[in-house]
C-alpha cells in the first residue's frame, strides 16, 4: 500500500521506498562515546535509522555531538517533557518520537510542532496499547485494535490541526494478533507511513517468534514502511532478525541466506557449531546467494541442490558444494576456511 514519502535525514520512508530497519540504543545517551560506538556497530550490522532516548536535557544536548559522528538518521525519543523535544530538534535530531497525549497542553504540543515545522523535522506519533486514553478504554471496554487506531488518529489530528503533516504513525501492542488487526484497520484510514513493530516482544527467542509472526502478517499485506524488532537483548540481534524477516518475505535481497539441516543420527560433525560459525562468517558479504550447511554426505548434496554454495559434513572430512554439485572434498578442520575462500573469490569465479 503506497504511503506518503517522508524524508528522515538522508533516508526516505514511505512512497514505495524499501522498508528501512530501525533500532534503539540502550546506552545512556549522555555518554556520547558509548552511544556513538553502539550506533556504529548497529550501522555496520545493517541498521538504517537509530533512535535514542532523551529523558534529560543533557541527553537532548548530547545529540549534537552524536550526530557529528554517525552516518544514519538520528531519532529522539521523547516522553512527557515538551522542552526536551524542542532541545532535541535544536541539537540535530532528524525526527522526534512523541505521543501528543502525554506531552501536555495544546500550547506545549504547539510549541513542539512550531519548531518541527520551522526545521521541517518529521514527527513520529507513537501510541502503545498501554497508553490509551481512559475514554477510549471505556468506549471499547478495554484495549482493542479499534481503540488503538482511534487513539493514534486522534493524536495525529491534534498535529494536523496545528497545520503540520510531516508525520509517521506507530501503533504497537504486545498482543500480536491485536497489533496485526490494528495495522489492517489503520492502513485503510491513513496514507502516512507506518512504523511497524511488536512492542515488549520479549527475550531473543520469544521476541523473535512473536515479531516474525506479527511483522510477517502485516508486511505480507503490503502494510508498513519501516520496522523495529523489539527484543530484550543486544540491539544487534534486532537488526539480524529484521533483516531475516525482510529477506524471508522477499522484501530485501541484500546479503547471504544460510540454510541448514536439523541434526539427526547420521550427523558426523558438530553441525550446530558449524552452522553458527557459517552464519557469522557470511554476515559481511553482499552477495545475494544461498549457502547450505548440511550434516552428512548422504543426503547433503541432494538437499543442498538449490544452494549456490554449501558444505556437507562426513567422518573427519566434508564436501564443498557449488551450484548443487560436489566441488571438492576437504578435511573437516578445513571446511570453514574452504567456504571462506570460495566466498572471498565468489565474484571472480562466478562472473
Amino acid at each position: 500500500m503506497k504511503t506518503k514519502a517522508i524524508q528522515i535525514g538522508n533516508r526516505v520512508i514511505g512512497g514505495g521506498n524499501p522498508i528501512l530497519i530501525q533500532s534503539m540504543t540502550n546506552t545512556k545517551t549522555e555518554d556520547v562515546a558509548a552511544t556513538v560506538g553502539q550506533i556504529r556497530q548497529l550501522t555496520d550490522a545493517g541498521c538504517d535509522i537509530i533512535r535514542c532516548a532523551c529523558p534529560t536535557m543533557e541527553a537532548a544536548k548530547a545529540l549534537a555531538e552524536i550526530k557529528k559522528q554517525i552516518s544514519i538518521p538520528l531519532v529522539a525519543d521523547i516522553h512527557f517533557d515538551y522542552q526536551l523535544a524542542i532541545a532535541a530538534m535544536e541539537n540535530g535530531a532528524d525526527k522526534i518520537r512523541i505521543n501528543p497525549g502525554n506531552i501536555g497542553s495544546k500550547e506545549r504540543v504547539k510549541a513542539v510542532v512550531d519548531v518541527a515545522k520551522e526545521r521541517n523535522i518529521p514527527i513520529r506519533v507513537g501510541v502503545n496499547s498501554g497508553s490509551l486514553e481512559k475514554d477510549l478504554l471505556e468506549k471499547y471496554h478495554g484495549v482493542t485494535a479499534e481503540a488503538i487506531v482511534e487513539s493514534a488518529l486522534g493524536q495525529v489530528a491534534i498535529i494536523e490541526d496545528l497545520g503540520y503533516d510531516n508525520l509517521v504513525i506507530s501503533i504497537k501492542s504486545s498482543d500480536v494478533m491485536m497489533c496485526v488487526k490494528a495495522h489492517e484497520l489503520i492502513a485503510q484510514k491513513t496514507s502516512y507511513p507506518l512504523h511497524v513493530g511488536i512492542t515488549e516482544a520479549g527475550t531473543v527467542t520469544r521476541g523473535n517468534i512473536k515479531s516474525a509472526i506479527g511483522l510477517g502478517l502485516i508486511l505480507s499485506q503490503g502494510i508498513g514502511d519501516t520496522i523495529r524488532v523489539s527484543l530484550t537483548g543486544d540491539p544487534i540481534e534486532e537488526i539480524k532478525s529484521a533483516k531475516m524477516i525482510l529477506r524471508t518475505l522477499g522484501l530485501r535481497r541484500d546479503g547471504i541466506e544460510v540454510v541448514s539441516c536439523p541434526t539427526c543420527g547420521r550427523t558426523q560433525i558438530d553441525l550446530i557449531g558449524l552452522a553458527n560459525r557459517v552464519e557469522n562468517l557470511v554476515e559481511n558479504y553482499p552477495y545475494h546467494i544461498k549457502v547450505a550447511v548440511m550434516g552428512c554426505v548422504v543426503n547433503g548434496p541432494g538437499e543442498a541442490r538449490s544452494a549456490d554454495l554449501g558444505v556437507a559434513g562426513g567422518i573427519g572430512e566434508g564436501l564443498i558444494l557449488k551450484h548443487g554439485e560436489i566441488y571438492k572434498k576437504v578435511p573437516e578442520a578445513e571446511l570453514l576456511d574452504s567456504l571462506k575462500y570460495e566466498l572471498d573469490h565468489w565474484e571472480e569465479t562466478n562472473d
